[in-house]
């Protein structure tokens, strides 16, 4: 028995010196380029730990601290690889294959998480062809935590077939796009679970900072298939990766939030706000409105819409709208992801890396004139004017002072567009694709479709907060 014990004691002993990395630092990994990134982990206290990146073959070193932690910075060149990195403390951890490039988080819920595999059906088609060595993803593993993690289960892998199968659909086409056009290595990271709450995507502490957001953290909907408690996620999945560089994160979620539609604004602004913080980076941030569905509720998803619109004020933010990308008003995962993909990459391409983008931006509501009978919209971000896909204009209302609204007819005049109904004398307010499953037909003479909206500010008839 004290043999046992003994042979127990020395094997934790050794175990506990070797030097021990998080998995988001392994083989295959896409590193930020030109930045100073952090290389973490563990090793005996007092032990000191060397490492060698091949790029310049610099040795530094560190001493491991109190807590078994250690930490170190290295620079890293131009885009470019492989590369190797070689970590030696009591034992020697070899890193290769090592990219450098541009590093993306892909973020959210089930839209952002749906692959291939589950039914993604343009995504399908890529398989045969989807192999590309200079295209590199993590998946994450989901993991919710009632305190912040130091690591996070996962894999980097080389996108093929296998990998992209099970890899967010959003995310991969948003990748190959950015390393199609930018010429160079592109790493995404799938942080997704499906059915999430963007509550439990921040900090705790930042949910009871207003009233609309600590009504929001109290009543969210119950479900076996994702957390309910505010900060689980951040805990879990997002504290374990804050030291790894990233280029930018892309977003997309919302249909969980719908319990509460009126907190989405300051829920989204508290989220940009405590990433950058936690990373201590400025990054992009650019996200997709929620697309068409019939959820057969009032004004939520308009209202969640709305301030997924006002979010853009947030700097360095960018929204992707979706309202002609959805197959199926009754499916809740829209089938086809390429163009959601493409149009955030429009995004990335054009802000970030400063692309000559034709057109990224869809259009949007800027201003009202009234003219007796009639409403006068302009609109910005539709300079070659404005047109109707289909030939007839859909989705506008109209009302007077009685907030009543009625259908309307609408024309266009190259970027403005002309609203009125003959049930409505004096109408004072318009509003546009402004419910759950809208299918308008007004679009940028690009393609791409005008962001939903109202002009009016009247109450909705929604919950109230406490």
């Amino acid at each position: 028995m004290k043999t046992a014990l003994l042979l127990w004691f020395l094997l934790l002993s050794r175990a506990y010196a070797d030097v021990v990395l998080p998995s988001i630092l392994a083989s295959d990994m896409v590193l930020q380029q030109e930045t100073d990134v952090a290389l973490w982990g563990w090793a005996n206290p007092t032990e000191k730990v060397t490492v060698t990146a091949s790029w310049d073959n610099r040795t530094v070193s560190v001493t491991g601290a109190a807590d078994a932690t250690w930490k170190i910075r290295l620079r890293t060149p131009k885009s470019g690889g492989p590369y190797s990195i070689t970590i030696q403390g009591n034992n020697t951890v070899l890193l290769s294959n090592i990219l450098i490039g541009e590093v993306w988080l892909c973020s959210g819920q089930s839209n952002m998480a749906l692959t291939a595999a589950g039914g993604v059906k343009d995504a399908q088609a890529e398989l045969p062809t989807a192999h590309n060595p200079n295209l590199r993803f993590f998946k994450m593993n989901r993991r919710a935590a009632a305190s912040p993690q130091n690591d996070v289960g996962g894999n980097w892998s080389i996108c093929d077939s296998v990998s992209m199968k099970r890899f967010s659909a959003v995310g991969y086409f948003f990748g190959k796009k950015l390393q199609a056009e930018l010429g160079v290595p592109i790493g995404l990271i799938d942080m997704s679970w499906g059915g999430s709450k963007m509550d439990t995507w921040l900090p705790e502490s930042l949910i009871n900072l207003y009233p609309e957001t600590r009504h929001s953290g109290r009543t969210m909907v119950k479900t076996p298939w994702a957390p309910n408690v505010p900060g689980v996620l951040f805990n879990g999945m997002v504290a374990p990766i804050t030291p790894f560089a990233i280029a930018g994160v892309i977003w997309y979620q919302g249909e969980s939030n719908r319990h509460y539609a009126p907190a989405y604004y300051q829920l989204t602004r508290l989220l940009v706000e405590s990433w950058r913080g936690a990373w201590q980076t400025d990054f992009p941030f650019y996200y997709v409105q929620l697309a068409p569905y019939r959820y057969g509720g009032k004004f939520e998803t308009a209202l969640v819409r709305e301030n997924q619109t006002r979010a853009m004020a947030i700097p360095k933010t960018g929204m992707v709208v979706t309202t002609d990308l959805v197959d199926n008003l009754d499916d809740i995962h829209p089938a086809y992801k390429k163009e959601v993909g493409s149009r955030l990459a429009n995004w990335a391409l054009a802000d970030t890396y400063h692309q000559k983008i034709d057109s990224y931006k869809s259009p949007q509501y800027r201003s009202l004139r009234i003219d007796g009978n009639h409403i006068w919209l302009t609109f910005d971000h539709a300079p070659n004017g404005l047109i109707a896909r289909t030939g007839v204009l859909t989705e506008f209302e109209i009302a007077g002072a009685d907030q009543v609204f009625r259908k309307a007819r609408a024309r266009i005049k190259h970027n403005t567009v002309e609203v009125w109904a003959d049930s409505v004398e004096n109408p004072v307010a318009v509003r546009f694709a402004f419910r759950d499953a809208p299918e308008p037909t007004l679009f940028s003479t690009e393609g791409l479709p005008v962001i939903p909206f109202r002009t009016d500010d009247w109450d909705l008839g929604l919950v109230k907060k406490e």
